[in-house]
């Protein structure tokens, strides 16, 4: 989607919110005392796509924020870390990255040395250190459900992807939601490139920048000791909510309100 269709869809949006509230799209994305509110940027992860965002979106959105959600392309992590690099250079003023599982990966990376961004928000996702890959991440405390072994891996010609096994996937990943919408969760989750899970991560954005986590209770693919971890490392301020891995769905409000709180 190219920068001016991106600018218009939020445009739009936010135009639409203040045909609802009796606000004009300017008054929809300022804040008391005149200042812009932040584009928040939402960053999917793995097995997943961006549409896993869209209630969290819709609340941000009615609330006046600008919104937009790029496709990761879980291709690696330094791939997908410049991809997020080159979208955010096209964003003008203040911004949110927030982040669901391996989305943490590349936020952390890609908003390095970037002036532009305020806070990073971390939904059930990983918040590495230098040196830090997914597994050592994840497997670091014991009780996630997604091993090498839950995972399908389709070869092709740059190597192989992989995704989480169908009888396994609700189970591991979104256990609170219904089953059919998991269903279709696993029929669309787009995969991760092998390669991704052994690339370390480069030096942490949140050294530099401030940082909020949604831990997640009840993950099956990030254990929350892990999430712990991780946020406390982060030095992030940190709420923790009862929620499978997919936080952002099960919990939307919670969510919502998180995000609204590093934007400001």
């Amino acid at each position: 989607m190219t920068t001016t269709r991106r600018t218009l869809l939020a445009g739009s949006a936010a135009a639409a919110t203040g045909a609802l509230t009796g606000v004009s799209a300017a008054q929809a994305h300022t804040r008391p005392g005149g200042k812009p509110k932040p584009t928040v940027v939402l960053v999917h992860g793995a097995f997943a796509d961006a549409s896993g965002w869209n209630d969290v979106a819709g609340r941000l959105m009615s609330d006046g924020y600008p919104v937009i959600a790029p496709a990761n392309p879980l291709r690696g992590v330094a791939a997908d870390c410049a991809y997020l690099a080159s979208v955010l250079a096209t964003l003008s003023g203040p911004l949110v990255l927030v982040a669901h599982s391996y989305g943490g990966m590349v936020i952390t990376n890609a908003a390095t040395g970037n002036p532009n961004v305020t806070a990073l928000v971390y939904v059930a996702a990983f918040a590495p250190d230098a040196g830090d890959t997914v597994p050592a991440l994840q497997y670091r405390f014991p009780g996630s459900k997604v091993t090498p072994e839950a995972l399908d891996y389709r070869p092709h010609s740059t190597g192989a992807d992989a995704y989480i096994k169908q009888e396994l996937f609700r189970d591991a990943f979104a256990a609170d939601l219904p089953k059919a919408t998991a269903a279709r969760m696993w029929a669309s989750q787009r995969p991760l490139h092998v390669g991704a899970f052994g690339e370390p991560s480069g030096p942490p954005a949140w050294n530099a920048i401030p940082s909020w986590y949604l831990a997640a209770r009840d993950d099956q693919v990030i254990p929350v000791a892990a999430q712990r971890f991780m946020a406390q490392r982060a030095g992030a301020r940190v709420v923790e909510v009862s929620a499978s891995h997919v936080a952002m769905i099960s919990r939307p409000t919670a969510t919502a309100e998180l995000i609204t709180r590093a934007a400001r």
